[in-house]
Parts: C-alpha cells; sequence; structure tokens
C-alpha cells in the first residue's frame, strides 16, 4: 500500500506542477488542479480500502500522515478558487484591504484550534487514537462540522483539521506573495518608443520560458553575451509577464516525460504549414 501510495501523491505533485505552469489565470488553474485533486483522492481510497485487517498504527499513519497530504491540497486550490472569485474591483487600496481580511480569517481558525495546533506541530501522539482512528470521537475536541457530515468509512474526527493546518500555511504565503508584490510594484519607465499596441504574452507562462531558454542558448541576444536574468527581465518588460520562478521551470521541462521542447515543436509544425499554404496560394 505505501509504495503505491508514494507513486499515486508522486504523480499528483507531477500534474499540479504542471498546471501551475501551464495556466496563468488562478481560477482557472484552481479549478484544473481541484479536478485532478478529487481524481487522485479516489484513487487513494481505492488504495486504502483494498487493504485487508489494516492495524491501528497503519490506520493512525494514514489519517495523521498520509491522507491529509492529498486533501490539504484540494482545501488550498478551493481557498484560492473563492479568494481569486470574489475579490473586489478596484484600486491597491481596496485589494490590500481584502486580502489582508483574508489573512485575518486564518489567524481566526488558528486562534480558535491552538490546542490542536500545539498537538500537532510538537509531533505528539498522546491522543492519535481519539483523533485518527474512525468512529472514534469526542465533541469536546474541538471538532469541525464537516466531520458530521464526512464518510466514516474514510475520515476520523481530526484529519481534515491536519489537513487544514497544512493547506493554511499555502493560502497564507499566497496571500503574503500577492501583498509584497503589490508593495513593491513600481511604475515601469516609459519607452522611447511608444508602439500603438502593447503586445501582451497571452499563451502560456511556461511557453515563453521554452522559448527564453532556447534564445538564450542559441546566444542571439548581444552575440551570446547576455545573462539569462536579463534576457528573462527584458521579456517580461517587453511582454508584461511575471515569469515567476523560471529557473524551477526549466528544471519541470526537463522532467517532461515526452516532448521536452512541446512549444518549439508546435511552432515548427505551424510555421511550416503555413510555409507550405503559402506556396500553395502563391
Amino acid at each position: 500500500m505505501k509504495n503505491k501510495i508514494n507513486v499515486l501523491l508522486s504523480d499528483l505533485n507531477e500534474q499540479l506542477n504542471f498546471t501551475d505552469l501551464e495556466i496563468d489565470d488562478p481560477i482557472h488553474r484552481s479549478e484544473s488542479a481541484i479536478n485532478i485533486i478529487i481524481n487522485s483522492i479516489e484513487k487513494l481510497r481505492a488504495i486504502f480500502e483494498k487493504e485487508k485487517n489494516v492495524s491501528q498504527e497503519i490506520e493512525i499513519d494514514f489519517f495523521k500522515n498520509v491522507k491529509p497530504k492529498f486533501t490539504s491540497k484540494l482545501i488550498y486550490y478551493n481557498a484560492i478558487y473563492k479568494i481569486e472569485t470574489k475579490k473586489p474591483h478596484g484600486g491597491d487600496r481596496i485589494l490590500k484591504k481584502y486580502l489582508n481580511h483574508e489573512l485575518e480569517k486564518l489567524k481566526r481558525y488558528f486562534d480558535n484550534n491552538l490546542e490542536f495546533y500545539k498537538y500537532y506541530r510538537t509531533g505528539s501522539n498522546y491522543l492519535d487514537t481519539k483523533y485518527f482512528t474512525r468512529g472514534k470521537f469526542d465533541i469536546k475536541l474541538t471538532l469541525d462540522s464537516f466531520y458530521f457530515e464526512a464518510d466514516h468509512t474514510f475520515s476520523t474526527s481530526h484529519d481534515f483539521k491536519v489537513a487544514k493546518i497544512m493547506a493554511h500555511d499555502l493560502i497564507q504565503v499566497y496571500l503574503e506573495d500577492k501583498l509584497l508584490i503589490m508593495e513593491n510594484r513600481e511604475p515601469k519607465e516609459k519607452s522611447q518608443v511608444n508602439p500603438k499596441l502593447k503586445q501582451n504574452w497571452t499563451g502560456s507562462k511556461v511557453a515563453l520560458i521554452e522559448l527564453l531558454y532556447a534564445l538564450h542558448t542559441e546566444g542571439v541576444f548581444n552575440n551570446g553575451t547576455s545573462d539569462l536574468k536579463d534576457v528573462a527581465e527584458y521579456f517580461e518588460n517587453i511582454f508584461n509577464i511575471d515569469l515567476g520562478q523560471y529557473h524551477r521551470a526549466f528544471l519541470e521541462i526537463r522532467m517532461r516525460k515526452s516532448d521536452q521542447t512541446k512549444f518549439l515543436n508546435a511552432l515548427k509544425e505551424k510555421l511550416v504549414k503555413r510555409m507550405e499554404n503559402t506556396d500553395e496560394i502563391s
């Protein structure tokens, strides 16, 4: 069971990494991620239910350490979806107020569940049989209402709470990054040449990164003397896009099981077709 779950988690992480790279819009990205995670959780459930005579030790480990790694991702992307769809229109002041309010909601959950946070963060285990075995719950142990709606054959009183703690760490980083970007935002210098229409990159971010690395490798900028960082910043400026951690994205491209140069191959194929069509017309 352990090996199957490790493979399943690895596949899930890989799919989510590519989703983060391929889809720039956070709402569409969250929708795609949620579908992927739900499918993965169903597979996790099937693996667990096939296991016969699960010992208490295995059961505790599964609901304390294994299942939350999957469900925390579902909570995270669902939260991002809600944050982005409810985001108010307006200037930076209104948006900052909204994002800080979302951070305050995370803090309130932390304050309301402080004892369990301490228990989980310190690696305690003296209440594990109550928290992480099925069919046992104590109403005095601050249960989330989710527990009463959940399928008790595949949940315990606190596995969802562990997943929430893990998800909230990621949500906090997401919100703080948004606020940091707003605080560090500087007005861009106006170019001496003012084209009539600004050219925004509307393809996927990972496609532009693939092109960036290809052009830099070929040495087409300043006779090959330009640093990758300088070229990346130039691309960000002229195409009005934030490439983020493009070094990490390149590693993900390298790890593709097939078609590593997906975008470049598509460019070549479409250009050849255009040339052929042009020849036919002439």
